[in-house]
C-alpha cells in the first residue's frame, strides 16, 4: 500500500508538472507551425531574437546594480523611487525588440512575428522553465505554477504587440498624429509589470487579480494595437491590394490561433 501510495504521488506531480508545462508551451508551437515563421524557416532568426533578449537583460541587470542600488523598505511600505528607476530601465527591452526589427530582413508580419515570439520564448526559457521544473514537481499541488504558466500566454501576445507598435513606430507613412498614441502605448506596455507590482501593492490584490489586470491591460493595448495596424493597412489600399489584405489575415490569424485552434485553417498564401 505504501509502494502504491507513493507510485500515485509521483505520478500526479508528474501530470501537474507536464499540464503546466504543455499550458506554457504550446500556444507559442502552436503560433510558429501556424504562421509564416515555419512557412519562411525562421528558427533561427527567433533564436537569434533569443540571444539579443539575453544580452538586453544582462544590460538592464548591470545598470539595476551600478546606478541604481537596492534599499532596505519596510513591510508593507514601497520604494516609489526605485520602483520607478526600475521601470526605467525597462525602456532597454524596446531597444531590444528594435534592434531585432530592423536586423531581420522579409516583411512586415514576419519582422513582427520574429521579434515577438523570439523575445517571448527567449523569456519563458529563462525565466519560468526553472521554477515550474522545481515547484510543479512538488507533492503539494499549488494554483500558482498554472498562473505561471498562463503568465507565459500573456507574455506572448504582450511581446508581439509591443514588436507590432516598435514597427508601427518605424514606418514612414504613419500620420504624425498618430506617433503619440503609439509612444505612449509603447511606455505604458515596456512599465506594465512595474505598474502592476504597485498596484497590487497599494490596493493588496491578489496574484489572481494582478493576473486579470495583465490580461485587461494586454487586451486592451492589442485593440488599440490592432486598429492602428488595420489603419495603416487601409492607408496602403489593403482591401485593394492582395499582398498587404494577406499580410493583415496572417498576422490576426496567427493572434487567434490559440484560442480557436481547431477552426482557424486555411490561411491564404501571398
Amino acid at each position: 500500500t505504501l509502494l502504491y501510495t507513493i507510485k500515485f504521488e509521483l505520478a500526479m506531480t508528474l501530470f501537474h508538472f507536464g499540464n503546466c508545462l504543455a499550458l506554457a508551451y504550446f500556444p507559442y508551437l502552436i503560433v510558429y507551425k501556424n504562421s509564416i515563421l515555419s512557412e519562411y524557416s525562421s528558427f533561427w532568426p527567433c533564436v537569434k531574437a533569443g540571444g539579443i533578449y539575453i544580452l538586453t537583460q544582462l544590460c538592464k541587470m548591470v545598470i539595476l546594480a551600478t546606478f541604481f542600488p537596492t534599499y532596505e523598505v519596510p513591510l508593507g511600505k514601497i520604494d516609489l523611487h526605485g520602483e520607478l528607476m526600475k521601470g526605467a530601465v525597462e525602456l532597454f527591452d524596446l531597444i531590444g525588440l528594435f534592434l531585432i526589427i530592423s536586423q531581420q530582413i522579409g516583411r512586415g508580419d514576419l519582422k513582427i512575428l520574429v521579434a515577438g515570439v523570439g523575445w517571448s520564448m527567449a523569456e519563458l526559457l529563462s525565466m519560468r522553465l526553472l521554477p515550474l521544473w522545481v515547484g510543479a514537481r512538488g507533492i503539494e499541488f499549488s494554483w500558482k505554477y498554472i498562473q505561471l504558466s498562463l503568465e507565459a500566454n500573456i507574455s506572448l501576445a504582450h511581446h508581439i504587440v509591443m514588436a507590432m507598435l516598435i514597427w508601427l513606430y518605424t514606418r514612414n507613412n504613419v500620420e504624425k498624429s498618430v506617433l503619440p498614441l503609439i509612444v505612449s502605448l509603447l511606455l505604458l506596455s515596456s512599465s506594465k509589470q512595474t505598474l502592476l507590482e504597485l498596484v497590487g501593492t497599494l490596493f493588496h490584490i491578489s496574484s489572481l487579480g494582478i493576473l486579470g489586470l495583465s490580461v485587461l491591460l494586454t487586451v486592451l493595448v492589442s485593440l488599440i494595437a490592432t486598429h492602428l495596424y488595420v489603419s495603416l493597412c487601409i492607408q496602403d489600399n489593403s482591401w485593394g491590394n492582395p499582398k498587404v489584405s494577406t499580410h493583415l489575415i496572417r498576422l490576426v490569424t496567427t493572434l487567434c490561433q490559440p484560442l480557436y485552434p481547431g477552426q482557424l485553417v486555411g490561411q491564404p498564401q501571398g
